[in-house]
């Protein structure tokens, strides 16, 4: 089939089956992260992005290429979250920059479209790094004018781009040494070629469903909040739960074990429950019930043979323990929009200065007010903020010129973003990569330097800051020469890899030992809330017995994934 032309029909649709192809598929992306962190979200990341720019797609009925134009380029640049997501806005934002103004696009405008697109990316990342989605995006481009001298077909065309895509990404590995140690391609190229195909399947009539779903259509608020989905949510109240304990048990079968034997079995557990499974091989049987009565259920599974792995939850009780969270969750966000905007019941007046600061524990957060935060943005671990987060906590705090601390290196192309689309408030960016490095730099704010001054000088200071931070892996490669296995614990500095261990206490001491110098004087450790206090305190002393040299500080982060985080100043 071939295709000489696109109009706007066809591009709705085709963005709608590229949004589809990148969700589908977002967390095989996100396995294909470098660094086996708990919170590798790359798929995440760029789905969240794109779904933003898709549901303004989808609510447009007859669109022009100029609307279709302005939906993508807004809803993408809007709900952007961490660097791939990011870029992937900009390629979005250069593509339709070429398209807006056709009524119908053929092989050159796409060409355009596309080398547009990529320029504008590469233009967006202060130090564009090769092997990456950028790479991927220049190849495609690169290809994409190649065949616009050679053919007027637009499947041809796009047949040849995306196997050009294909190989490029493949190459990725050797363009970047990390990644080949890792043995993945590169996350968001990945990303990237998903969304490709996607829209290529919607072009050539592959895929005709174009509805976003009930995933898909869930804002980008809802994905940060998983308690709103599913029998943990809080408008649900535990009277509603009508079976209340999830009952899972194996029976190791003593006797024969027949089709009408499961059944029966199967009729006498829906009797007593719902939810059930039961599935069987030739020597036991799996079942998953919720039932009010676990101990009928274990009877009557005792009458095929012994059971192991008994495992009972009380639904009902961690539905309480849920809602009582999401209160306490509820309250600290009020009372955080209550304070930045209101002080003694008033508005607060335009100050010269303003702070806005990612936090990701609450005894992160409790820090950074006392050091002047006017304004925290929950994330930058399990959920990077998107550039609308960062534009709405600007409009809430009152401020002539707001300082930004995003504290995560994948949050700063949003937080510029949001920067560059703001026109009635002066903001800047500290290029802050962790959390103790925005500590120290809004420390080292002075009133009296202009912007420009302090923008160079908590620069300079947080740039002194060593950071190491412990979590565990999630799946097996090699970096740094050191071989990680899935469940060790590792401690990622600054520039890589500083120890992996078994034990979270020895990969922090590894940790120590690794980041400090003789001009280290400074060194604070902030446990998160999967540590002990008393292992906390442990460490400390431990660590003030091999450094005696040192001042060493405990602070409590509450930060999840990450056992603890350690600064070195």
């Amino acid at each position: 089939m071939g295709i000489s032309t696109i109009d706007a029909g066809m591009v709705k649709n085709a963005f709608l089956a590229g949004a589809k192809g990148l969700e589908a598929k977002k967390e095989w992306i996100n396995e294909l992260n470098v660094f086996p962190v708990p919170d590798g979200d790359t798929g995440t990341n760029m789905t969240l992005t794109i779904m933003a720019a898709a549901r303004e797609v989808a609510e447009l009925s007859d669109p022009s290429m100029e609307q279709l134009a302005k939906a993508i380029s807004s809803g993408s640049l809007r709900g952007a979250r961490g660097n791939s997501g990011v870029i992937l806005s900009q390629l979005l934002r250069g593509f339709t920059k070429e398209i807006q103004s056709t009524e119908a696009i053929d092989v050159t405008t796409l060409a355009n479209a596309m080398v547009r697109g990529m320029e504008t990316a590469y233009k967006a990342v202060m130090k564009p790094k090769e092997g990456t989605i950028l790479t991927v995006a220049r190849g495609m481009a690169d290809k994409a004018v190649e065949m616009a001298g050679q053919t007027d077909d637009i499947v041809v065309f796009a047949e040849a781009v995306i196997k050009e895509g294909d190989y490029v990404l493949s190459q990725t590995p050797e363009i970047l040494p990390v990644l080949k140690q890792a043995g993945v391609v590169d996350s968001g190229g990945q990303g990237l070629m998903q969304v490709v195909k996607g829209a290529f399947d919607g072009l050539t009539g592959v895929c005709t469903d174009f509805s976003l779903g009930e995933t898909s259509a869930l804002g980008v608020s809802e994905e940060k909040k998983p308690q709103a989905a599913g029998a943990s949510r809080t408008d649900i109240d535990t009277a509603d739960i009508r079976f209340g304990y999830c009952t899972e048990f194996i029976i190791k079968l003593e006797k024969t074990y027949t089709e009408e034997d499961e059944r029966g079995l199967k009729e006498y557990l829906g009797s007593i429950g719902d939810s059930l499974v039961v599935v069987s091989d030739d020597e036991i049987v799996k079942i998953h019930v919720h039932t009010n009565h676990p101990g009928l259920a274990f009877e009557k599974g005792l009458s095929y043979g012994s059971l192991s792995r008994m495992k009972v939850d009380n639904m009902r009780e961690e539905h309480e323990e849920r809602v009582i969270q999401d209160s306490e969750r509820l309250a600290r966000e009020q009372a955080q929009e209550t304070a930045a905007e209101t002080e003694g019941g008033e508005i607060k007046e335009r100050r010269p200065y303003g702070f806005i600061a990612v936090s990701c524990g609450d005894g992160l957060s409790e820090i950074f007010r006392g050091i002047g935060a006017d304004f925290l943005i929950e994330g930058g671990q399990t959920m990077n903020p998107s550039t609308e987060d960062m534009l709405n906590a600007i409009a809430k705090v009152n401020a002539d010129t707001i300082f930004i601390l995003p504290n995560n290196k994948n949050i700063i192309l949003a937080a510029n973003q949001a920067r560059d689309l703001t026109e009635d408030k002066k903001i800047v960016v500290i290029p802050s990569r962790t959390v103790p490095q925005g500590i120290t730099a809004l420390v080292n704010f002075i009133p009296d330097l202009t912007p420009e001054e302090n923008l160079e000088n908590m620069t300079s200071e947080m740039e002194r800051v060593r950071t190491a931070q412990i979590t565990y892996a999630v799946r097996n490669t090699t970096i740094d020469g050191m071989e990680i296995h899935e469940g060790d614990i590792m401690a990622i500095g600054d520039r890589g890899m500083l120890a992996v261990d078994r034990s979270v206490s020895r990969a922090a001491q590894k940790a120590l030992e690794a980041m400090l110098d003789k001009d280290s004087e400074l060194v604070t450790i902030y446990y998160g809330s999967d540590v002990a206090k008393e292992d906390a305190v442990s460490l400390k002393e431990q660590a003030k017995e091999e450094f005696p040299d040192k001042e060493i500080e405990l602070q409590y982060g509450g930060q999840p994934i990450y056992y603890y985080m350690i600064s070195a100043e």
